[in-house]
């Protein structure tokens, strides 16, 4: 367990009215005092704020003028004595502050460390740490709410109890094996770990039925617009950004490059790529970026292929229809507000029960309808995140499924009558996929990496 006393800044850096630098640590307290003129901060009851100023130990000057909060262990976030100093923003004030902390004896944290602290010391388990970050990192409200269940324990007391339930059955077993001339001990019959392992089972599938929904909310939607040039691609961008990101002109081949946004429809977070448009080019600069749009489109969880209804189709659009064939894509038919020369009837045949929607971004029409088929597509119209466990972690996700095919390993065992003792072996790999998940049976190198991936401060 470590018992230094760590300290970082925990405010984003740049200008602002206020900063806040952490320490976390036996000393943290009695570090802060001796830099610290105002009330004795050793003698001041916890979780309580004072006025005063810093003072350079070594020149005694006047450093920052700051407001110290004291929380004593263990009713803090890293159930260690907690400081948290509130300085002026900028870089300048922030930096000094931190500068002066250094001197007289702290270490600068790691990234992710007051977490891990937290989690080293019980107060929270691995799933809710990793919740911390998908707070910081979420980008609706939705996201938000799951990250906040998530963080409140909500799925680590149901890994919990799954893996409570899969101990108690192997358990059982032990004492079969161990004890088999008692016969008070109830025989654990292949039926009744078949009961067992399949009501587990079915739950771990409930888990990961909501799973894709639960991970288009923590990651967001990687989304690709494509189309011919001058199709309306960058205004459709523009108009789901509602700002100007994208060069909008008349010149087919204006975008060149890939231009990303994050943006919220209906409630999904979209990382909206605007491709280069795809087409034959001579033009060497263009032509880059149309092969960089073709590995875009491989790697998209979604298209908008969008076509222009004021043009006839080509060979270029059949060879789009050909490039999204077997993926996930919404057509879009934008320039309704000009003469229709789109064959309609060919394209229903071309998209099929793919959703279409027709679009006049210039007259901002259709936006309504496109959003809400955003959604539908990936959440037919209905997410809830009062009700439901939702796993959006990729790591989760794995863990998850590999614990779902180690128990269909323990009930094949079962069904072809194999020994209680062998199958119990699958059974316990199971307990210990869901242990990795909240931390219980992860390594200390797994749990090094996935701290190593949060901001400083945190």
């Amino acid at each position: 367990m470590e018992t230094d006393t760590i300290t970082a800044i925990s405010t984003p850096i740049g200008e602002g009215a206020i900063a806040i630098v952490r320490l976390s640590g036996p000393e943290a307290v009695s570090m802060t005092a001796r830099i610290f003129k105002g009330k004795n901060l050793n003698e001041v009851d916890s979780h309580t704020i004072h006025y005063g100023k810093l003072v350079d130990p070594k020149t005694n000057e006047i450093a920052e003028e700051v407001m110290v909060s004291v929380m004593r262990a263990p009713k803090t976030f890293t159930r260690e004595d907690v400081v948290e100093i509130n300085c002026h923003g900028g870089m300048v004030a922030v930096n000094r502050v931190l500068e002066l902390i250094l001197s007289i004896g702290a270490r600068l944290a790691e990234p992710g460390e007051f977490t891990k602290r937290a989690f080293l010391n019980g107060r929270i388990d691995l799933s809710q740490a990793e919740a911390v970050m998908d707070l910081i990192r979420a980008k609706t409200d939705r996201a938000m709410s799951v990250a906040l269940k998530q963080m409140d324990g909500r799925l680590s007391g149901l890994i919990g109890k799954l893996r409570q339930e899969l101990i108690e059955t192997v358990a059982h077993v032990e004492v079969n094996i161990d004890y088999p001339e008692y016969d008070d001990v109830e025989e654990m019959s292949h039926e009744m770990m078949r009961t067992k392992t399949k009501e587990v089972h079915a739950k771990i599938d409930d888990l990961l039925s909501v799973a894709k929904q639960g991970k288009i909310l923590r990651e967001g939607l990687a989304t690709a617009i494509i189309g011919r040039p001058n199709v309306g691609k960058s205004s459709l961008m523009n108009t789901l950004v509602q700002e100007n990101k994208a060069i909008v002109t008349d010149v087919p081949g204006t975008t060149r490059d890939i231009i990303e946004e994050y943006v919220n429809v209906r409630g999904v977070p979209l990382r909206l790529v605007d491709t280069a448009g795809i087409r034959e080019t001579e033009d060497i600069v263009e032509r880059i970026g149309v092969e960089r749009s073709r590995q875009v489109l491989k790697e998209s969880d979604l298209i908008l292929f969008v076509l222009n209804n004021n043009d006839v189709l080509t060979d270029e659009d059949f060879k789009l229809f050909e490039a999204v064939s077997g993926l996930e894509y919404i057509v879009i038919i934008n320039k309704t507000d000009l003469e229709q020369k789109l064959d309609m009837d060919r394209v229903k045949e071309l998209v099929g029960d793919r959703p279409l929607v027709t679009t006049s971004l210039i007259e901002e029409e259709g936006i309504d309808e496109l959003e809400q088929a955003i959604a539908d597509t990936f959440f037919a119209g209905e997410i809830e995140t009062g009700d439901l466990t939702y796993v959006s972690n990729a790591r989760h996700i794995q863990l998850l499924k590999q614990a779902s095919l180690a128990l269909e390993d323990a009930m094949e065992g079962i069904d072809l009558g194999m020994p209680m003792d062998i199958v119990q072996i699958d059974v316990t790999r199971t307990w210990e996929f869901l242990g990795e998940i909240i931390g219980d049976t992860a390594s200390d190198s797994l749990i090094d990496q996935l701290f190593s991936q949060f901001c400083l401060g945190k």
